[in-house]
């Protein structure tokens, strides 16, 4: 969360010891998403830690192709996750559960919309008129990491499963952000006393009514939590974007959110910006969608926003006495530190803290990952290096033995071990 007179700057480094660099690799096993429809976004192959052979699901876009004359939402997955993803692991979801679910908060999603019926969030969905029509299938997928049971899976559950949901649009119906509806969106969950709004969308340009309904919602005491950036472009090099600033993200007093890999760095190719506040996980994440009730593999910006957002909501939950502004502190109090704190949904609800605002004697952190096989090519380079480092070892020992060997040969006048001293006489 920014103040008007200070911005954090930088664009972010892998930010992890190596020990943990080394560990969370080691636990993102790779999920290989199956074929997309048509005119959906591609989704690039993303680890998760879903066992050692993994399993295939279906990408969910970010966005259907605006230039295709039809609209073809994204189809039902027939695929159903077996195992706990690595970022639910990383945020110690289950250990959290134990203490809050985010019971009697509201948290407005605005995204491509939310289906009420969807698994695991029957009767806590509030989506009217097109809010209820998602047909990219991104924000019933959101809303599932923020509040969802988890269906039949109940470990795969959000970070506030006992959380309601606000549905929104801040898109048209193929996902493309459009400024006046993010701005009636933001109005739209201040009216209904939302205590968290979640802004899954990033836009290039400040807008000044956006600007405004910000600022009002923040008056009255919500929480507001957005995307840092869009999701990259999926043809040219982010690199060759100039860092900016995007929206609502860059308001004062928003909390900016940007996504991360389980070894805690950025996803290459992410956009560079100015004033991240927190980084979550954004790649290879498991959750469901608006048709059927299999499962579908996403990342992005987005994912990362609606864990923070379902974060705060089991913050407001546990401390409800905390202003907005105190509940961003604590998220950034007790994250990981690195480049980017690293969001600890676990620490955030547990942790006390001092009067100064720090973690008094230091946070409890989650868990880390589940070790398991990874097989991504990030990992399969780690592992060569590790071999690499291994045949040096055995190299090095080799030569030790060799010359302690040799000292032991010439002590006994090159005899054999055992034969005995040579004649003095």
């Amino acid at each position: 969360m920014r103040p008007p007179e200070r911005r954090a700057t930088g664009r972010p480094r892998a930010a992890r010891t190596a020990r943990l660099l080394y560990g969370a690799s080691l636990a993102a096993a790779l999920v290989v998403p199956s074929a997309v429809p048509a005119q959906a976004a591609p989704v690039p192959r993303t680890p998760a830690a879903d066992g050692a052979k993994g399993q295939e699901l279906p990408g969910m876009p970010t966005a259907l192709d605006p230039r295709a004359e039809a609209v073809a939402c994204t189809p039902a997955s027939k695929e159903q996750a077996k195992k706990q993803d690595w970022s639910r692991q990383r945020l110690d979801l289950d250990r959290l559960h134990r203490h809050t679910t985010g019971s009697g908060v509201t948290v407005a999603l605005i995204s491509t919309g939310v289906d009420p019926g969807a698994e695991g969030l029957d009767g806590r969905v509030t989506a009217q008129g097109q809010a209820a029509d998602d047909c990219v299938g991104q924000g019933t997928f959101l809303a599932g990491l923020i509040a969802g049971a988890g269906g039949p899976t109940p470990r795969l559950a959000g970070v506030a499963p006992g959380a309601k949901i606000l549905a929104l649009r801040g898109t048209d119906r193929r996902g493309q952000p459009d400024p006046a509806l993010v701005a009636a969106a933001v109005r739209a969950a201040t009216t209904a006393k939302a205590d968290v709004i979640a802004v899954a969308v990033a836009l290039p340009r400040k807008d000044t009514a956006l600007t405004r309904a910000v600022a009002e919602a923040r008056k009255a005491g919500a929480m507001v939590v957005a995307s840092a950036t869009p999701e990259p472009p999926s043809r040219g090099s982010a690199d060759e974007i100039p860092s900016r600033t995007y929206w609502p993200a860059g308001e004062p007093g928003v909390l900016a959110v940007a996504d991360m890999l389980p070894a805690g760095a950025r996803p290459d190719g992410a956009l560079p910006t100015e004033g991240i506040d927190l980084a979550a996980p954004g790649a290879g994440v498991v959750s469901g969608g608006p048709r059927g009730t299999g499962h579908y593999l996403g990342g992005g910006v987005a994912v990362a926003t609606a864990y923070t957002a379902g974060a705060a909501a089991a913050v407001r939950a546990t401390h409800p006495e905390a202003s907005a502004d105190a509940v961003a502190r604590r998220l950034t109090a007790t994250a990981y530190p690195a480049d980017i704190p690293q969001l600890d949904a676990y620490a955030a609800v547990t942790t006390v803290l001092g009067d100064t605002g720090a973690p008094v004697g230091g946070a409890e952190r989650a868990a880390e990952p589940v070790a398991v096989r990874d097989t991504s090519d990030s990992d399969r380079a780690t592992g060569r290096a590790v071999l690499f480092v291994l045949l040096g070892s055995a190299g090095v020992l080799s030569l030790l033995w060799a010359g302690f060997a040799l000292s032991r040969a010439r002590a006994r006048g090159w005899r054999p071990a055992g034969a005995g001293t040579p004649d003095q006489g």
